[in-house]
């Protein structure tokens, strides 16, 4: 007799297994997009990390349910680098997004779409790289888009994130020079975006002029002294800054929102200041800053703001726990302009000091006037023969508040006076606290709210491992090869038992 050898699977059967599999393939696959779908649309999302989570303030919230004009929004992005904080803006966006469905995102890689890139480029007038007339627009880029009536706001990525120097070892153990990384300390998105979007609301944004003619640093200089970044601070919060000089009989302009008199170093003439009196006296907005260079010779503006219940000391404020010319500020009270700067640190140099005018019996409706920052236990001032160290007050804000039955034609007088302006200055104004003191301080004079509470900078916290060459060698193999592999003989050990 002869056997006859039976086949495990016949032609039709593996078709029809095959057909099997992938019928049941796409179902998972189906169900999987109908329930992300779901998912998004009516359910609560939940985050297995507080990096990833993204929950809003109540001022964005209140911000983004008045919002009622279509804004969108264009990331021109290098989506492959790894240190833009990218995934971290689109979160942030779609956020948004979830709350107002007027805004309208979308992601441009000028590195692998040029022609789209191009489009963008040519739409919103990006700037060109000053590498070469055909290279590719400043890198990373955010566009906020209004509409036709509303030019568009852009915003560098590199604004985003504030950075600090970190020292870090050496590659080579031979080598002695201290070596730095940029490190991210703070995600400045949700101030930025909300910002934009309150502009975008604003047909017109605030203007405020730049006293100049008596020894002031100019905001287009790009020097260590220049105001350059300062204006950048400025235009990036919505606020439009013009020079201002006051020959003869020209007034303080009537669109003036916020003047800004930063340490002149020749005294102002007798009209100038009579016409900054007047324009306080109206309700005007002031952000005056003193340094050290003219502590001997008066401007003419001390005798203004002691009639306000400020007075300017002569004499710098010397530190004696630090021994350069630098004042660190850690010690502020919770006023609006420094309450979301307790985690920071301003960082002066030789602050004159600032201090509140005690009346011992101030008329009912007096100005509220208010001590800001603070140096060390440990200071002193320099022109005190016999010191004793003590604390020196720093900054004064200034509110006037509203007087029943009187109504000034500007509003209500905010003034805010420094004793240092060199830590506005390009060299000085990213240390510590010093750029984002800048917008809050603008902000507070032009009475916005919506920019101080509740919206701050976020925290951006590094997790590292450290790993040996050889740690790394081993993890290199386990990925590459091990978990691959036993993938594959798994696979094997399993279409053996299903052979048999």
């Amino acid at each position: 007799m002869s056997a006859t050898v039976k086949t495990s699977y016949s032609p039709a059967r593996r078709w029809k297994i095959g057909f099997d599999v992938v019928l049941r393939t796409a179902l998972v696959l189906a169900v999987a997009v109908m329930l992300n779908f779901l998912g998004a649309k009516f359910f609560q999302r939940f985050y297995l990390s507080s990096q990833t989570r993204v929950v809003l303030s109540s001022r964005t919230v209140s911000v983004l349910h008045a919002l009622t004009n279509h804004v969108a929004v264009t990331l021109y992005y290098d989506t492959k680098d790894n240190e833009n904080f990218y995934p971290d803006i689109v979160a942030l966006l779609n956020a948004y997004r979830e709350v107002n469905k007027n805004i309208s995102l979308r992601t441009v890689n000028y590195l692998l779409d040029a022609g789209e890139a191009e489009k963008v480029k040519e739409k919103y007038n990006l700037p060109a790289s000053s590498e070469s007339p055909n290279s590719p627009p400043s890198k990373d880029l955010i566009v906020f888009d209004g509409g036709s009536d509303r030019l568009p706001i852009v915003i560098p990525g590199d604004a985003i994130v504030r950075y600090k120097l970190e020292p870090t070892a050496p590659d080579n153990p031979k080598q002695k020079e201290l070596q730095f990384r940029r490190k991210p300390i703070e995600f400045n998105g949700e101030v930025m975006f909300t910002s934009k979007l309150l502009a975008l609301e604003n047909a017109q944004p605030l203007k405020a002029y730049f006293l100049q003619g008596h020894g002031e640093s100019s905001l287009t200089d790009e020097s260590q002294f220049g105001y350059s970044k300062f204006n950048l601070v400025l235009a990036q919060n919505d606020i439009a800054v013009q020079n201002l000089e006051l020959p003869g009989d020209s007034p303080i302009p009537l669109d003036c929102s916020l003047l800004i008199i930063a340490a002149p170093t020749v005294p102002l003439a007798d009209e100038e200041l009579q016409k900054i009196d007047k324009y306080l006296a109206d309700g005007g907005r002031l952000f005056a800053l003193f340094n050290y260079a003219s502590k001997k010779r008066p401007t003419g503006l001390e005798h203004i703001l002691q009639k306000w219940g400020v007075n300017v000391f002569y004499d710098c404020v010397k530190d004696r726990n630090i021994n350069t010319d630098d004042v660190i500020v850690r010690n502020f009270s919770s006023h609006p302009v420094v309450n979301p700067l307790t985690q920071l640190a301003l960082q002066m140099i030789r602050p004159r000091a600032i201090a509140k005018i005690n009346l011992p019996h101030p008329p009912a409706n007096a100005p509220e006037v208010d001590e800001l920052a603070f140096s060390s236990d440990n200071s002193v001032l320099d022109g005190d023969p016999a010191p004793q160290p003590r604390r020196f007050p720093l900054m004064v804000a200034v509110e006037q508040k509203p007087v029943a039955g009187v109504a000034n034609p500007r509003g209500n007088t905010r003034i805010l006076v420094v004793g240092d302006s060199l830590f506005l200055g390009n060299y000085v104004i990213e240390g510590g606290g010093n750029r984002d003191f800048a917008g809050y301080a603008a902000n507070w004079l032009l009475d916005r709210q919506e920019l101080l509470a509740g919206i701050g900078p976020r925290p951006v916290t590094e997790f590292r491992l450290l790993l040996t060459n050889h740690q790394q060698q081993q993890l290199r193999w386990l990925l590459l090869g091990a978990l691959p592999g036993g993938v594959l003989v798994f696979g094997w050990l399993v279409w053996l038992v299903r052979r048999q």
